[in-house]
């Protein structure tokens, strides 16, 4: 699900363990805004070159762009519709309100998770002293 850690999904949802239908469906909300957030406006590099001279590695990277930017660069691999369509959504995003409800989101879920129960603990059960198969033995 995620490339490393703490890239994206940590960063925004942490580590508890959401297993219940009323936290996928914000899981699933959030991620819907979190796409808009990621793709439109978080700029990235990408690997142009990389060149070993013995133990170092010389790295380099393109200007960064977000992948809204890289799309509309790209020449033949996305129709001009899908362009289109793609710089009107663009112009209806507003980063900060976008970012305010996934923080509102993450709360709520943070929220949900920490209050729901968990299963039954199971009450310990322990052998008794005289309970064992074999015969206790001492070596003399």
């Amino acid at each position: 699900m995620e490339q490393k850690n703490w890239h994206v999904v940590r960063q925004t949802v942490g580590y508890h363990r959401y297993d219940t239908p009323a936290e996928l469906e914000l899981l699933n909300r959030m991620w819907d805004l979190q796409r808009l957030l990621t793709n439109h406006f978080a700029p990235q590099t990408k690997l142009i070159s990389k060149q070993r001279t013995g133990a170092k590695v010389l790295k380099k990277y393109d200007t960064p762009a977000t992948p809204f930017q890289r799309v509309l660069a790209e020449a033949g691999a996305v129709t001009t519709a899908a362009k289109a369509r793609l710089a009107r959504e663009n112009k209806l995003l507003n980063p900060a309100a976008i970012q305010r409800r996934i923080q509102a989101l993450t709360a709520e879920l943070l929220t949900l998770t920490t209050t729901k129960q968990g299963p039954p603990a199971k009450p310990v059960i322990r052998a008794q002293s005289n309970d064992s198969s074999k015969k206790a033995t001492r070596a003399s």
